[in-house]
């Protein structure tokens, strides 16, 4: 057991990164999983952040755009509150060097994404958002004297002490291998390690995010938010690669149409906003296509042209390795996971149920994103609530400026990874069962399949995490009985209006729904 008067950030990716400078000068720890700036989903984010930058547009249309995509379960206080901060974090990254798009004039170029009013997302290069002010970040902690980096190290599990978060156990990675856990003491916890794309076959996110921080928490104790409401981006460039590359909006933004196998172009018939519908629409479009042997296409050709490569030079990047020319070919598309909305639930400070822990980005669950969450408030709401969390953590130090000695760890060899075929068993019934298309058969045989997974593998506490997160996902989809957002139930169609609220669940709640589905079962 080692303690520090280091307030610990789980995660280093944008949300781990700006609560960190936020917190300066105090000191603070932060553990990242790979080298810092590898492997966060934030590095990944091709669209943008969301702001009312533009005459004539305002943060109240932003919050209300937001509500609308949320689909009735977004929390209107909180929706308002991160739109009319919205402004000041772009400002923020801009004085801090991020190089946002700008015309001649010097004003920020906006970009229209699906459903958004109005032309109001940020970007730099095009799709290169994520990466550049990831690259910002990085350079200003690496700079600051307060901030120590922990790399090649994960967090299993909580120290919770009457009731309270005391620490953190923590393990460090050593290729596929990793060491005997070491118990950290510190005087806070900041979760913000992604969400829980990974745990599905399709994804487009980072490899090692697999839900394993919603899992640690969820054992401790804290509360969890709209676990159920997992996002499918509808355009991830199906091109046989794990992850799968993203095929960002913008490129629909900018009159990019989505096509089948036999050219036609099918979200004219599916929504009043054909290609720029919600993205549970699309995805659902999109995955129907793909069940019915029609492989879905996004066709680039006439309305952006060679203008892709200057434009979208991720997206052409991507399609080079895979030997496909977008200028000259339509890009194979399917619906992958990509954002949960879900997570633990915290208040509008970033504070969780437990005491002495705070969570941000897509770990969090604010009530934000609601049952579908609107293109760019991702980024935008983890530098929101990063910023809302640290000053809040601030207030609870004792001692807010104090020097901290750097954290040396001694990690012994011989803790347990996961086995790869497990997960990858985990992954493929999550796709299958818990995926864009959901059934209350589907999601019962589900949780009996997560339990047998967990069961084999006790000792293994990342994939322990990784099992409570599914178990929570498909516990909250079991007891919705009702279409709605990303949530769709082949069983129950409809909305209920009765259910426009949003859903709270513990791991012990869920796990007394697994053992009655698992003891009817048998």
């Amino acid at each position: 057991m080692v303690t520090t008067d280091r307030v610990v950030i789980v995660g280093a990716g944008l949300g781990g990164l700006y609560a960190a400078l936020a917190l300066a000068p105090h000191p603070v720890l932060v553990i990242s999983p790979e080298t810092l700036g590898e492997g966060a989903s934030s590095a990944w984010a091709q669209g943008g952040i969301a702001a009312a930058m533009a005459q004539g547009d305002t943060p109240q249309a932003h919050a209300q755009d937001t509500i609308v995509a949320g689909a009735g379960t977004v929390d209107a206080k909180i929706a308002e509150l991160v739109t009319d901060a919205a402004r000041s974090h772009i400002l923020d990254l801009t004085a801090q060097g991020t190089p946002f798009d700008r015309d001649a004039r010097g004003d920020y170029v906006l970009n229209h994404e699906a459903a958004h009013s109005t032309a109001r997302v940020v970007r730099v290069k095009g799709d290169q958002a994520g990466r550049k002010i990831m690259e910002t970040l990085i350079a200003v902690v690496r700079a600051t004297p307060s901030v120590q980096v922990m790399e090649r190290v994960v967090a299993q599990e909580l120290v919770v002490t009457d009731g309270s978060v005391a620490g953190v156990t923590l393990a460090r990675l050593d290729g596929d291998n990793v060491s005997k856990p070491v118990a950290l003491h510190a005087p806070a916890v900041l979760l913000a390690g992604g969400g829980s794309g990974g745990l599905y076959a399709l994804t487009t996110n980072p490899p090692r995010i697999r839900g394993q921080v919603m899992g640690l928490a969820a054992r401790a104790g804290a509360k969890m938010a709209d676990m159920e409401f997992v996002q499918f981006h509808p355009t991830a460039m199906d091109l046989g690669l794990d992850p799968a590359p993203l095929a960002t909006e913008a490129l629909r933004g900018a009159g990019a149409r989505l096509i089948n196998s036999e050219g036609e172009y099918f979200m004219a018939s599916a929504h009043d906003l054909a290609d720029l519908a919600p993205r549970d629409i699309v995805a659902r479009a999109v995955f129907a296509q793909t069940q019915a042997g029609k492989r879905p296409s996004l066709d680039t050709r006439t309305a952006i042209g060679a203008a892709i490569h200057d434009r979208f030079p991720a997206v052409t990047e991507a399609c080079r390795k895979a030997g496909l020319d977008p200028v000259a070919q339509p890009i194979p598309v399917a619906a992958a996971a990509h954002y949960h909305m879900g997570g633990v639930a915290t208040d509008a400070q970033g504070r969780a149920s437990l005491p002495g822990l705070w969570v941000c980005g897509e770990a969090a669950s604010t009530g934000l994103h609601g049952a579908n969450r609107l293109a760019s408030n991702g980024v935008l709401e983890a530098l929101v609530f990063a910023r809302k969390a640290a000053l809040d953590i601030c207030d609870n130090l004792s001692s807010r400026d104090a020097p901290a000695a750097p954290v040396t760890l001694h990690f012994q060899s011989g803790g347990v990874p996961p086995q790869p075929d497990a997960v990858t068993a985990l992954r493929h019934l999550m796709t299958d069962l818990v995926g864009v298309r959901r059934t209350g058969a589907g999601l019962q045989l589900a949780l009996t399949r997560i339990k047998a997974l967990e069961q084999a593998n006790l000792g293994v506490p990342d994939f322990v995490n990784m099992c409570t997160t599914a178990t929570l996902i498909t516990a909250a989809a079991l007891l919705r009985c009702e279409s709605r957002g990303a949530h769709w139930r082949d069983d129950y169609p409809e909305p209920n209006p009765e259910k426009a609220q949003r859903s709270y669940l513990t791991f012990r709640d869920a796990l007394h729904l697994r053992e009655s589905v698992c003891t009817e079962a048998t």
